[in-house]
């Protein structure tokens, strides 16, 4: 299901009692963060909250905010028009099974050309609802309190007048939280769409906080080592899938608006940028414009209560130069926090790799499911369950998988047998525990680790461990007799079933 806007979203949430209206001013300042984390540490996500008088600085926002949106199984399968988000899952690698493909290349090309034919490439249009409040900057203007020219009808004027959030107390400042970034790769013409935290220094420019490994950075890299200015554009709302695809683990080169036409069943409407020439989605709420300037020098920007529980500290990044601000007149400010899990992100995070995980099967046919536990924030813990039929076969998957993307960040990787159900953490725990001698079944490797991880002791470089929980062979060097797991005989089961559902109509 496509959705036109971000508030016919919210509205579908609201029929299905998954939202919770705060009808009372809530400061962005701290307090939001505080009222959305109770609600996402309830069981199950609790509910999206949309808060209908947020403050800035104690005067109210003509914009409601939306938060934890995504923060549950079924809102993200909601998010996708679907039951469940395993029932895309199974549509996605239908498409794979229909043409097996023979690498994770062709797996690549072969989703794009499905996804293209079933809902088309994005479209080009002329006009959209992100442009019916237009504010343009001169370049070269320095904008601080709010003072610019308008265009289209009176709104927002600066960054500072859309209710974006201080998140924790020793954050540097506000974070735009759910930015869709666009940017191009100069020499190929490639669009990518990631999503980047942005803080607010004025009501004129920003940090981009892109980490080295990421394609937006290495875009940039091209703009700097040209000296050329490098157009940005952001945008937040619109379809809930937006967010989604940015942070999806695509293959380089897939278009993200690609995969956001297949889920949402309906190609992307896409508007050119009023100052430069990117594309963003006709049904944004708010696009922000604007350029890096490669010969300006870098500026500090942080620290940031992040994903991983800690604060990420200060750091010098590019700094993104707003050239223009477009919104919707019924505008909605969609943002997360992220913190000490679980949140919101988890929920996001765990519907990638189930969406994923046919693609992961085409390289390593041997892996049953995959999880990543909330404790790992994202990819700091791996779960793999394998159909093992040969000695060492765990420690192949596990280094295929260091070598994917973004799996390279993954510290700590479990293999465990097929029957072993890896989105239930005390069953892995428990085959951790009992099928494993630290020493014979341990691995170390070392690789790229993820720039906000503050446990390594360099920058972005550290060490991986892999662990092999699977029963082992005998040509594994294993030379004792391996156990049989205690179960109950199935027909004695059965005939338990039956004494328990006479006690239960006796009561």
């Amino acid at each position: 299901m496509a959705f036109d806007s971000f508030r016919q979203f919210v509205d579908r949430l609201d029929r299905a009692g998954e939202l919770l209206r705060v009808p009372f001013p809530v400061a962005t300042e701290l307090e939001m963060t505080e009222f959305a984390d109770r609600q996402m540490k309830l069981r199950d996500g609790g509910k999206a909250l949309l808060f209908e008088k947020p403050t800035i600085n104690g005067v109210l926002s003509p914009f409601p905010v939306v938060i934890n949106a995504l923060g549950s199984d079924r809102r993200m399968a909601m998010s996708l028009g679907a039951a469940s988000v395993a029932e895309v899952a199974d549509e996605m690698g239908g498409l794979l099974r229909a043409k097996p493909p023979t690498s994770l290349k062709e797996a690549a090309r072969l989703l794009s050309k499905a996804w293209e034919i079933r809902h088309a490439r994005p479209k080009l249009v002329k006009d959209g609802p992100c442009k019916e409040v237009v504010t343009r900057f001169d370049a070269n203007e320095s904008v601080g309190l709010g003072v610019g020219r308008v265009g289209g009808g009176s709104g927002v004027p600066t960054l500072l007048n859309i209710p974006i959030l201080k998140c924790w107390p020793l954050d540097g400042g506000r974070f735009i939280t759910l930015p869709c970034v666009v940017t191009r790769d100069p020499d190929t013409g490639e669009r990518n769409l990631g999503m980047y935290r942005v803080q607010v220094y004025d009501g004129q420019t920003t940090g981009m906080h892109w980490q080295l490994q990421k394609v937006a950075a290495r875009h940039g890299r091209r703009y700097y080592e040209t000296g050329q200015r490098m157009p940005v554009s952001i945008f937040v709302g619109g379809d809930p899938v937006y967010p989604f695809c940015a942070t999806a683990p695509l293959p380089d080169g897939v278009d993200e608006f690609l995969l956001a036409g297949y889920l949402r069943r309906r190609s992307v409407e896409l508007v050119r940028c009023e100052t430069n020439d990117l594309e963003v989605p006709a049904n944004a709420d708010f696009v922000i414009e604007g350029y890096i300037d490669p010969k300006e020098p870098l500026r500090m920007e942080g620290p940031f209560g992040d994903h991983t529980g800690y604060y990420s500290l200060a750091d010098l990044y590019p700094v993104f130069h707003v050239t223009a601000v477009t919104h919707r007149r019924d505008a909605i400010y969609s943002a997360t926090i992220v913190g000490i899990p679980p949140m919101e992100d988890f929920y996001i995070g765990s519907a990638s790799v189930r969406l994923f995980l046919p693609i992961f099967q085409m390289n390593f046919p041997e892996i049953v499911n995959m999880a990543l536990p909330a404790e790992g924030v994202f990819h700091n813990l791996v779960f793999v369950s394998i159909k093992k039929t040969y000695p060492m076969q765990a420690y192949k998957v596990m280094h295929g998988l260091w070598g994917m993307g973004q799996m390279m960040f993954s510290k700590y990787i479990v293999v465990v047998d097929h029957d072993v159900d890896v989105h239930n953490t005390s069953e892995v725990l428990f085959h951790l525990c009992a099928n494993t001698d630290p020493q014979r079944d341990s691995i170390f490797t070392k690789g790229p680790s993820d720039a906000l991880d503050h446990a390594t002791s360099e920058f972005a470089m550290g060490s991986k461990l892999g662990i092999d929980a699977t029963k082992k062979l005998s040509g594994e060097g294993f030379k004792r007799e391996w156990p049989p797991l205690i179960r109950m005989d199935e027909a004695v089961k059965r005939r338990v079933d039956e004494f328990y559902e006479k006690i239960s109509s006796t009561r």
